[in-house]
This record gives C-alpha cells, sequence and structure tokens, in this order.
C-alpha cells in the first residue's frame, strides 16, 4: 500500500502539530525545488507505505504568495492521493474557503476540524454530520494539540484514498456555471473528467498561471472572453470578485446550519489578554519586559549556571569553581576534560608522552577554541526553549503584529519582521524567508538588515563579553537585541529616503492564532533542531578554524618558518597587527581582537573560538575571562562593548553571506549589501567609543571629531526630507499639469 496524504490547511490551524503526531520523528525537511519555502515529509508512524506531505500553511491557491504557488504545483501536478484538510474550527467561515478550492482539484478531501476542546469551552456548537452532509466529504472532529482524533483523521485519509472517489464540488450562479460549461466545451474537454472543474474556474478568474499552462489559443481566449464579460455584466463585478462572493455565500449557508456560537458578543480569553499585550501603548514595553525576562534567564541565571559549569569545570578544572557555586561539592572533585586528556597524554613526570606541538595543538587549540564555544552550548539551549514556548503559545505572532506598527511608520512593512523572528535562531534561513515580500525594494531592504538581529552564533559572543565584562549581566543581551531592532529602524529610514529604496510598503496581513498551552514535544523538537545546528557547528566549522589558529599563532616568520620557542610575533600576530590599524578608532586595536573580528566572518561564535584558544596558548595563571578582559580589551568595559556592537551588526557569516547572494541574485546588490552593513556597525562603534571616551576623560581628539561628522551625517539622512515620497511625486505632477512652478 503506497498512499500520499497531502496536509493542507491556513497558517496556525495546526497542521504543523498534526504532522508531528503523525510522523514523530521520520521527517525530512528540505526546500522545494526552484523556491526556499520549507518542505516537509514523512512516513507515517503506525501505517506501512503511507507518507504524508506537510504543505506551506495558505489561504488560498491564487497565486500570489511562494507558498501558495508550491502548494498548488504539489496539489495541481504530483496529485497527491488523498488532501488531509486542517480547519480551524473556532474561525470555521474563513477556513472553509480554502476548502471549497480543494474540493475543486478532484482529489478525495477529509476534513479535520482542529481545536475541538476549545470550540466547546467556549460554548460553541459544530455539528460535524450536518457540516459533512452538506459540504460532501467526511468530516472529522481533533485537536492536534492534546492528540485527540488523530488515529480517526488519519484513517479516513488512508480510505478516501483507497476509494478513489473525488468529492461532489459546489455550484455557482447561474451565469457563472453557464459560462464554466461552456469554459470546459471549448478548452478543456480533453482532459480528465475530474480535473476540467479547478481549470474552468481559473480560466473564468483569468489566472495568468493556469493559462500559461494551459496554452490556449489566441482565438479560443477570445471566444471564453465573450463567456466572462456576460457573466461580469450581469452580475456587475469582475470575474475573480465574483468567484469569491459565490464561495463566500454557499460557506455561509452551511456555516448557518451547522455551526452556533453560543455567545456572539462574548470575547475570549485570546481577545481579553491581546487587549493589553497588544495595546497601542502597552504593546512594546510588555515586549521589552518579555525578551528582558529570556535574557535574564538563558544570559543571567540559568544560562549563566550552566556556563560556569561548563566553562570554569568542564573545560577548566572544577577544582577551580568558587565555593559558592551551587553544586560546587558535587562537582569539586570530577574530572575536567583538560585534568582527564592530561591523565592520558602525560607521563609520571608531566611531560608529555606525544610531540609536545601535538600536545599543545590538543589542548590549546582543539579544547581551548572548541571548548570555548561548547561552553555555551546550554545558555543557547536555555535561549531557544524559552523562545520556543513563546513561539507555540502564540507571543511571537503577537510580536510581528506590534512591530508592524513601528516598522510602517519608518517605511518597512510589519512583513519584514518575520524573517527577523526566524534569525533569531540562524540568519541563513531568516534571509531566506525574505521572499515571501513580493515589493522588489522591501525584500532587498530586509535582506540587508536581517543580519543585524542577533542569531544563535552571535550569543555566544554576547554571553562572553557579558561574563568577561560586566559580571554577567542579562542587560547586555537585552540591549543587543533591541540595538539590532534600532538598527533596523535606522537603516530603513535611511534606505526608505533614496531612490533605490523609495515607496509604500507592502501591506501585512497575518492571523493571530488563539493563545493556547504549549506543547512539550513541539518545544523539544524545535529546541533541539536549533541547538543540534549550533553544536555541529562547533564540531566543524570551529574545529577547522580552531586548529588554523592554533597553527598560525604557533609559527613565526622571523628568520625562516620555525615553530616558536621564545618571545617571537606568531604569524597571527604580525597579522592581526596590521588589521588592528583599522579597529583602533573604535577601541579594540589589540591584534587578538582585530583576528577575531575577521575570523568571525567565518562563523560568528568563531570569535569565541579565537579567544579560547589564545588564553589558552597564552599560558598565563589567569582564567580565559581575566586574560580576555585585562589583555585583549585592557579592563575597558567601554572597548569590549564597542567591540561588541561592531561584531553584531557587520557582515554576518560565510553561510549567510552566502544567503544574501542566492536571494540579491546579483554581485554588485550583495556587495552592496555586505558593504553597507560593515559601514554602518563601523559607524555606530565609531559613535559609541568616541562619545563614551569623551565623556569619560573630557578629552577632544581626532577620533572625537571624527565621530561628530558620522553622527552629523547619519542625522541628516535621518531627518532630511524625503524627496521620492509618493505625496511629492504627485504634487510635481499636478504641478506639471496646471502649468506651476
Amino acid at each position: 500500500m503506497n498512499i500520499r496524504i497531502a496536509l493542507t490547511g491556513n497558517p496556525n490551524c495546526g497542521k504543523t502539530t498534526l504532522f508531528n503526531a503523525l510522523t514523530g520523528s521520520n521527517q525530512f525537511v528540505g526546500n522545494w525545488p526552484g523556491v526556499t519555502v520549507e518542505k516537509k515529509e514523512g512516513k507515517m508512524k503506525k501505517y506501512d507505505g503511507i507518507s504524508v506531505v506537510d504543505l506551506p500553511g495558505i489561504y488560498s491557491l491564487s497565486p500570489y504568495t511562494p507558498e501558495e504557488v508550491v502548494a498548488r504545483n504539489f496539489l495541481i501536478g504530483e496529485r497527491p492521493d488523498v488532501i488531509l484538510n486542517i480547519v480551524d474550527g473556532t474561525s470555521l467561515e474563513r477556513n472553509l474557503y480554502l476548502t471549497t478550492q480543494l474540493m475543486e482539484i478532484g482529489i478525495p478531501v477529509v476534513i479535520a476540524i482542529n481545536m475541538m476542546d476549545i470550540v466547546r469551552k467556549n460554548g460553541d456548537k459544530i455539528d460535524i454530520e450536518t457540516l459533512e452532509k452538506k459540504i460532501g466529504c467526511r468530516v472529522v472532529e481533533i485537536s492536534a494539540l492534546k492528540g485527540t482524533g488523530i488515529d480517526e483523521a488519519a484513517e479516513a485519509a488512508i480510505a478516501a484514498a483507497q476509494k478513489k472517489k473525488s468529492v461532489p464540488t459546489h455550484s455557482f450562479s447561474g451565469a457563472v456555471e453557464h459560462a464554466l460549461a461552456h469554459i470546459e466545451e471549448a478548452a478543456i474537454h480533453d482532459m480528465p473528467a475530474d480535473q476540467q472543474r479547478w481549470f474552468a474556474v481559473k480560466i473564468f478568474e483569468r489566472d495568468e498561471k493556469a493559462l500559461e499552462q494551459l496554452g490556449l489559443s489566441q482565438e479560443i481566449i477570445s471566444h471564453i472572453e465573450t463567456d466572462i464579460k456576460a457573466a461580469e455584466a450581469e452580475l456587475d463585478d469582475d470575474s475573480e470578485s465574483i468567484i469569491a462572493n459565490e464561495r463566500y455565500m454557499y460557506i455561509t449557508g452551511i456555516t448557518t446550519q451547522c455551526y452556533k456560537k453560543k455567545n456572539l458578543s462574548r470575547q475570549s480569553l485570546s481577545d481579553k489578554i491581546d487587549k493589553i499585550v497588544t495595546n497601542r501603548f502597552l504593546a512594546f514595553p510588555i515586549f521589552v519586559f518579555v525578551m528582558m525576562m529570556v535574557y535574564v534567564l538563558s544570559i543571567g541565571t540559568v544560562g549563566d549556571w550552566t556556563v560556569v559549569f561548563m566553562n570554569e569545570g568542564l573545560f577548566g578544572s572544577f577544582k577551580d569553581l568558587d565555593p559558592g557555586f551551587f553544586g560546587y561539592s558535587l562537582f569539586s572533585n570530577w574530572m575536567s576534560v583538560p585534568e582527564l586528556l592530561d591523565k592520558v597524554l602525560l607521563s609520571a613526570d608531566g611531560t608529555p608522552v606525544i610531540a609536545e606541538w601535538l600536545y599543545s595543538l590538543i589542548q590549546d587549540g582543539v579544547v581551548g577554541g572548541v571548548g570555548a564555544v561548547l561552553g555555551f552550548v546550554p545558555q543557547i539551549f536555555v535561549l531557544f526553549l524559552l523562545l520556543s514556548i513563546l513561539e507555540d503559545i502564540g507571543y511571537m505572532s503577537r510580536v510581528a503584529f506590534i512591530m508592524d506598527r513601528l516598522f510602517r511608520k519608518f517605511g518597512l512593512s510589519g512583513k519584514s519582521f518575520i524573517p527577523m523572528l526566524i534569525a533569531s535562531g540562524c540568519g541563513v534561513p531568516g534571509i531566506m524567508a525574505s521572499r515571501t515580500i513580493e515589493q522588489e525594494r522591501d525584500r532587498r531592504i530586509t535582506v540587508m538588515t536581517t543580519g543585524f538581529i542577533p542569531c544563535s552564533a552571535k550569543m555566544p559572543v554576547v554571553g562572553m563579553i557579558a561574563a568577561a565584562l560586566f559580571g554577567g549581566s542579562p542587560l547586555i543581551a537585552t540591549s543587543a537585541y533591541f540595538l539590532g531592532i534600532g538598527a533596523v529602524v535606522i537603516s530603513g529610514i535611511i534606505l526608505k529616503k533614496t531612490k533605490l529604496f523609495a515607496g509604500k510598503p507592502a501591506p501585512f496581513v497575518m492571523e493571530l492564532p488563539a493563545y493556547h498551552a504549549p506543547l512539550p514535544s513541539n518545544i523539544w523538537r524545535a529546541t533541539w533542531e536549533r541547538g543540534w545546528s549550533f553544536v555541529k557547528r562547533a564540531g566543524t566549522v570551529i574545529f577547522a578554524a580552531s586548529v588554523i589558529i592554533w597553527i598560525l599563532n604557533s609559527l613565526s616568520f622571523s628568520g625562516g618558518l620555525h615553530y616558536i620557542t621564545g618571545d617571537e610575533k606568531s604569524i597571527l600576530n604580525v597579522i592581526g597587527e596590521v588589521i588592528a590599524v583599522i579597529f583602533a578608532p573604535l577601541g579594540f586595536g589589540s591584534w587578538q581582537a582585530a583576528v577575531a573580528t575577521i575570523l568571525g566572518l567565518v562563523a560568528k561564535e568563531e570569535i569565541v573560538g579565537v579567544f579560547g584558544s589564545l588564553s589558552s596558548m597564552a599560558g598565563v595563571d589567569e582564567t580565559n575571562y581575566s586574560f580576555i578582559a585585562s589583555v585583549i580589551f585592557g579592563g575597558s568595559k567601554l572597548s569590549a562593548y564597542s567591540f561588541l556592537i561592531f561584531n553584531l551588526l557587520c557582515a554576518p557569516c560565510f553561510a549567510a553571506m552566502g544567503a544574501i547572494r542566492r536571494e540579491m541574485n546579483s554581485a554588485k546588490w550583495t556587495v552592496g549589501a555586505i558593504g553597507y552593513m560593515c559601514a554602518f556597525a563601523y559607524a555606530v562603534s565609531l559613535i559609541v567609543y568616541q562619545f563614551g571616551a569623551f565623556f569619560t576623560t573630557l578629552h577632544f581628539t581626532v577620533g572625537t571629531a571624527a565621530a561628530v561628522i558620522v553622527l552629523a551625517f547619519m542625522l541628516f539622512m535621518l531627518l532630511r526630507k524625503n524627496r521620492y515620497s509618493r505625496n511629492k511625486r504627485r504634487k510635481k505632477q499636478m504641478k506639471k499639469s496646471t502649468g506651476e512652478k
């Protein structure tokens, strides 16, 4: 038995939760050919030979967004055996709009009414038997969140696929049916009977993609157009609107008979909560507080405890833990990774049993570099866990709504914030998600600014700086997040006042799902997928980079290439001193900081790896953090914060740069995007450090003068009038037409 089930439904209808329940860990995730929309497919757990395809969440099969194109192409082109349509029972009428389109395709359809537990809790009633009779296909009640009705839905889908009987379609008004009959006879009579209805409706709507796919002659199109115009004249509307109205009239006729609301005026719990969390004045302060709590827990308390355990214990020495450390008595006699390796690699008299350079490579290069990054893994997992909870309960959808208000004031679309939410995990999928933005100028701005949001790779850098110089304060991480949002807003204002990016932002329509208790399996899966990708990078990219760092810091060019034995400068030291000149005005002119910044372009977490390796190889009697604070930044919190700002805002890692190249599809735009990010990062870092130094010392230097000029230029770009706004262009055209000067 080989059956392919397509899961379809509106965004936030519970489709992904159902997919996870049906397939468990038997999932394959990739991208659909030609687009960056995520493709999920899996094998059903309890049945052999049955695969499930999780199609993107969509509202219709009209080809407006990449998600709709993907879903439509799959259903029409690959024709799965059955469609399992997940419908949100709390928004039945709106969800059935997609259902009416699916029923026209000619594939068996089973409807799974989800969130029935919430429907009952609200006191509402859905008469499943009446709905099933009126709509003409099997209808099943489920609660994907609680796991009820899932087996029944799966069995109904399998049964429908085996019968291979397509569902009957609804009828439109006489004028439309007359036109559709003519279209079927004139243009698509040679097609299989079960596919004719859908194509006839699309031709009636003048769907460009359907017409292109069919390749109809101009003669046939002209003949059909006569019937379409006759229907438009009779119903006094355009063909696309006619079909939409007909669908809703049909749906209203069904829902009035099978859907009874207990109290139409009663607000749901979600509505009551939204009155507070999306309030015009309270929404943003609440968002700031929520994100601050996320970073307090992940960076400041739980996360800080885990980092101390990992960095000072597991990759340092448990004996060096502060006696006040939680669980000190339990861990103080444990053996750390370096101590364990010493037990294997050192003889009784303390000399290495292997070559000295190999011992140094293992302990200083690999353990020092990779271990420094791995030390932040628990902290990253805590962060991902908290973000996953916020996503699962429905709060992050509200954040997108809140940010739309803010972004729109500065010429950006709220759609731009969706990629930025994704980028908090990893910049690559965040940049790729910009494809859902229709307007090219808005999409390009989003690609150029998504990298400003701190991703998981940047969080170890934030945690390291916070721990080394700011006592582990979670305010550093919170400021880093909102610094990224501020950079996006400022960039939006500046870029929207240029000819290349001017224009009104695209409208942002998004459904806010009802709040619900987080599902542990969803949270664990999301946390594990994000966290494991971080660990894999530490085991591959960071490992390779740490080895390179060790080699370059162990060899010298002085008197010919050789292994350093005295106080000679290493190759890395020499290279770093040359590069450090660039960053000296920003306050971090040490060669170590310069090298870390450049290697951060490979992978941002490699900054931590570089500092870890260099600290270990320095051979000083200090912890990593004290070495970073005293040697690399000279004890200056201002220098360290300036370093953090630059590395948060400058060009992203190589993988993200590759994503920018793919999305821009132009070498010139790619260079421009990366150049803009680096220039913006340099400007902000220069302003922060130089003004901070001036107010601390009251000494006006050349650097201070440069910062004043840069700040003045940025303020000019922010405050100048927009010469390219639509209103300005209209006034110009009116003056031209009336002859005014």
